[in-house]
């Protein structure tokens, strides 16, 4: 994968990265050495770094490390009491009859052998709140996303639900995987920053991605 991962932080326990797309986060299928974990742990020499969340090899943007296996716990639990508020920019089609901001909820489940999502009957096991905050060229729309629950590809599964698939998507709402990845046209998924009060120095830490989506008015975002 041709792109680095940009470091924008380090300290004794953590360490936060600047992901690129089409890089996965941790070792899986048949991504096992291009991959953010093992690029970090060779780099830094951090054979211990451990991811604190995970994104999608499509997306790019702001992710978590922890260094020191003591402390990973501590973080972890953060992100199990919904603690972590995260933002997310996206570039999809402007539909006509939505208001925003609106929040999604449905229940998500797996697609029986695929590796896609599917929203279902039944109680809401996922949430995402959407604000348009621009209008792009080409009938597109510059979003804000914000997720309250952290289920595989919510964010891709809600937006492409509400009619309003994110650009580029090769799953959402069907599956168009190329051949040849396609460099040129990555996902307009960004994770623009991140935001915890830190378990042990009690400071509020933020984080932003320096990276920009291909829509102009992206360089207006403000995650924090």
């Amino acid at each position: 994968v041709p792109f680095e991962v940009r470091v924008l932080y380090r300290d004794a326990r953590l360490v936060v990265v600047d992901k690129p797309h089409f890089l996965a986060s941790v070792p899986s299928g048949r991504y096992l050495r291009e991959t953010a974990l093992v690029r970090l742990r060779r780099d830094l020499d951090l054979p211990t770094l451990s991811p604190l969340h995970r994104l999608d090899r499509e997306t790019a943007g702001v992710m978590l490390f922890c260094v020191d296996p003591a402390c990973r716990g501590a973080y972890q639990a953060l992100f199990q009491a919904r603690q972590v508020d995260k933002v997310y920019e996206a570039v999809a089609p402007v539909v006509d009859g939505l208001t925003f901001p609106l929040v999604r909820r449905s229940r998500l489940r797996a697609c029986t052998g695929r590796f896609t999502m599917e929203e279902v009957e039944g109680a809401p096991n996922s949430e995402t709140h959407i604000q348009l905050t621009a209008r792009c060229a080409g009938g597109l729309g510059l979003y804000r996303l914000r997720p309250a629950t952290g289920r595989k590809h919510q964010l891709r599964a809600h937006m492409s639900a509400l009619g309003m698939p994110i650009l580029h998507d090769t799953l959402y709402p069907e599956t168009h995987r190329p051949a040849v990845e396609n460099y040129e046209r990555p996902l307009q998924l960004l994770a623009r920053a991140i935001r915890f009060r830190d378990p042990f120095s009690g400071r509020v830490r933020c984080f932003q991605s320096e990276r920009w989506l291909d829509a102009d008015a992206s360089r207006q975002g403000d995650g924090c």
